[in-house]
């Protein structure tokens, strides 16, 4: 129950619930499902390990002069809490963006939560290559 709670908090404090509530975002069954691939499967640590590796053993940044050459697109979706979208100048140090789209709503789980947008986005970079 306690990993069924956190998890279901998480979609509410990581989602953009400016317009609509929780259960118009994720209606009930779809939630519950995906709390129960992690509760029935046991891998709600195993999830988790790439947060705690992340941390450890790093993967956030470059190296100083390192760039990565893939085309790559970033999609802001203003209701993300918990990565800050960085300025586009700044991306364009590291990466090689070719697609920078503001989004009009959207969380961390925006794939859930819009998914039109989502794979509006993905198709519409994914044509530009």
């Amino acid at each position: 129950m306690g990993q069924a709670a956190w998890i279901a908090e998480r979609f509410h404090d990581w989602s953009d619930l400016r317009e609509k509530p929780m259960d118009a975002v994720y209606p009930q069954d779809r939630l519950l499902t995906n709390i129960m691939l992690y509760v029935m499967t046991d891998s709600f640590a195993t999830g988790a390990w790439y947060y705690r590796g992340l941390v450890e053993e790093g993967g956030l940044a470059f190296e100083p002069g390192e760039r990565c050459e893939t085309p790559t697109a970033f999609a802001n979706f203003p209701g993300e809490p918990l990565y800050s979208a960085p300025p586009r100048s700044f991306a364009e140090r590291a990466y090689n963006i070719v697609r920078w789209t503001d989004m009009p709503r959207g969380g961390h789980f925006a794939a859930m939560e819009e998914p039109e947008l989502f794979v509006d986005e993905v198709r519409a970079w994914a044509k530009g290559l």
